[in-house]
C-alpha cells in the first residue's frame, strides 16, 4: 500500500463509521462464503455469481466513501484554498474507474 493514503486522517461520525463498518462486515461475509462455496467445490457460475455480488457491495462501498469525502474534506479544503485537493480527487476517481 502506498504511504502518501496514511498521511492524512479523518474524523467520522458516529453513524458514517458504524455504517462503513457494517457495510465491510457483510462483504467480508461474502468473500467467506466464496471461500467456503470455492472449498466445496461449487460449480463456476455460481462462484461467480456471488463474486459479482462482492464487486457491487465494493461500488456501493465506494460510492458512499466517495460522496462522504466530496461532502466534508474535499468542500472544507476548498473553502480552505486548498486546490490541490482538486487534483487528489481527480487521481482518486482515475483509481477508481480502472
Amino acid at each position: 500500500m502506498n504511504n502518501e493514503c496514511c498521511k492524512k486522517t479523518k474524523n467520522r461520525s458516529e453513524e458514517e463509521y458504524k455504517n462503513l463498518i457494517h457495510r465491510l462486515n457483510r462483504i467480508e461475509g461474502q468473500i467467506r462464503g466464496i471461500k467456503g462455496m470455492i472449498e466445496k467445490s461449487a460449480y463456476c457460475t455460481d462462484i461467480l455469481v456471488q463474486s459479482s455480488a462482492v464487486s457491487a457491495a465494493m461500488n456501493a462501498f465506494n460510492k458512499e466513501l466517495l460522496a462522504s469525502h466530496i461532502k466534508t474534506c474535499v468542500a472544507q479544503d476548498i473553502r480552505d484554498g486548498k486546490d490541490e485537493t482538486i487534483d487528489e480527487l481527480v487521481a482518486t476517481l482515475q483509481k477508481l474507474m480502472k
